[in-house]
């Protein structure tokens, strides 16, 4: 690099802007008396300050002396830059001003199946409302996958099923629920009232493939083996709305939260088994990397859900909780 060049690098580090808006109200003014007065400076400082600038630049920027005044070459085509920059350091406060806060970016939930609550659904409304630049992907999974996609920092975050902590991740019970025992209007046992857990002992079994002892729905696992049940699996899905379907058309009994199995028990397309009190609490969680590069989106919706069940507590969390409203 050459003497000129290191020169003028340099001087783009250390050149100083009171130097430059000294030189330009000098020239604006035509003299040193004049933008001494303009700046509320000394004569001697305005002076000083211009004899500073034109060493850092090696350039005679203004002729004068014994009455004379007159720019230099030099010191015309800086005076033309600075002007150019003083009007873009003008036009900083104005637009950081009229910058407008709204929140904008891309939101990406990772979803296990069929997760119902009024919750959630009141989150995502209230803030698509405050911030409706915001866009969103949701992505139906199962939980394992969820866990695995949080890990390698995939989504923003994950409303699943949670069986143990897991190393890296952060969670929070999101709602309660409870899994039950169904059978769809085929079944030799729909109506059927007085219904003892032993007589569902040898029943064909539709259930989850989570449905293991170190599966995220492991409870239900444990139930059927501590109730003593022989029969067999005659389908399993990932997707909750598929175990439904396979209840629903006689395949076998089998097991769906409480809360989505309502309708259909309601409308006569399944009907609740024993135990009364149900298999197992099996809780959906709120899932997320504390160690992801969340953009403000993504900070601002998970702040957001959080604060919403903040002030329940977990056994409160339940699947039709109408939350309060989000703060304008």
């Amino acid at each position: 690099m050459s003497e000129d060049h290191r020169t003028l690098d340099r001087l783009s580090q250390d050149l100083d802007w009171n130097l430059l808006r000294t030189f330009m109200v000098i020239a604006q003014e035509g003299s040193i008396t004049a933008a001494a007065a303009r700046l509320y400076l000394t004569q001697p400082a305005v002076s000083l300050a211009l004899k500073r600038l034109e060493d850092r630049l090696g350039r005679r920027l203004i002729e004068r002396g014994a009455g004379a005044f007159r720019i230099t070459p030099a010191g015309e085509i800086l005076f033309h830059e600075v002007i150019d920059i003083y009007g873009a350091i003008s036009r900083l406060g104005p637009l950081v001003r009229d910058v407008n806060d709204e929140i904008s970016g891309h939101v990406r939930l990772l979803m296990a199946s069929r997760i119902e609550t009024r919750l959630l659904d009141h989150v995502l409304r209230e803030f698509h409302r405050g911030h409706p630049q915001v866009t969103f992907r949701i992505d139906v999974m199962s939980s394992a996958d969820v866990h695995v996609a949080l890990q390698q920092r995939v989504g923003t975050l994950g409303i699943c099923l949670l069986r143990e902590p897991i190393p890296g991740l952060t969670s929070e019970v999101f709602v309660h629920q409870t899994y039950r025992l169904y059978c769809g209007p085929d079944h030799r046992l729909f109506g059927q009232r007085s219904i003892d857990v032993a007589e569902l002992r040898h029943e064909d079994f539709v259930s989850f493939t989570s449905d293991q002892i170190d599966g995220v729905l492991s409870p239900l696992a444990l139930f059927r083996a501590r109730e003593g049940f022989a029969g067999r699996v005659v389908g399993s899905s990932t997707n909750l709305e598929e175990v439904r379907r396979l209840i629903v058309c006689g395949l076998g009994i089998g097991p769906l939260p409480e809360h989505i199995a309502a309708r259909d028990v309601e409308s006569g397309l399944l009907w609740q088994l024993p135990p009364p009190e149900g298999i197992a609490p099996v809780d959906v969680q709120i899932v997320w990397n504390p160690q992801g590069r969340f953009n403000r989106a993504e900070k601002a919706f998970l702040a957001a859900i959080l604060s919403q069940i903040e002030d329940y507590e977990a056994d409160a969390r339940l699947p039709d909780l109408l939350p309060k409203p989000l703060p304008a």
